[in-house]
């Protein structure tokens, strides 16, 4: 993102907001998927709170589906090439864990294209502020 760690846990200036507020356990193939309750409860109480807020990257397929719903594309991997399309709104992220390391190598343009893109938008954000 190309901040430096003061900014980034800096809570004035970052927020962090899981889709799901508890941990949902783990099944066959990895962790469950967030209980379908907290983001509805809780999202818009919490946004509310944050009238400021600038930017909002929606990071891994939950958070994708729940806010961007019918528009996403097919394949995450479609969604987040075209990333320009949900502008302004939302920034898409592949989730980031060991397991898209290889989705990465896969698709290297999401390092030329899109995180150059990500940290333009912050750099102009912190610029402003």
């Amino acid at each position: 993102m190309g901040l430096d760690k003061q900014k980034f846990y800096n809570a004035d200036l970052i927020a962090l907001m899981p889709i799901g507020f508890c941990y949902p356990g783990t099944g066959k193939t990895g962790d469950l998927p967030p209980r379908v309750e907290c983001a509805p409860l809780w999202h818009s109480k919490l946004l509310g709170k944050m009238p400021n807020a600038e930017l909002t990257l929606l990071i891994g397929n939950y958070a994708q589906k729940y806010y961007l719903g019918e528009t996403l594309k097919e394949t995450l991997t479609e969604s987040v090439k075209n990333f320009k399309d949900y502008l302004p709104n939302y920034i898409i992220l592949p989730h980031p864990s060991p397991r898209n390391n290889i989705w990465q190598a896969k698709n290297p343009w999401f390092a030329k294209e899109v995180l150059p893109h990500l940290k333009d938008q912050i750099r102009t954000i912190f610029n402003r502020n």
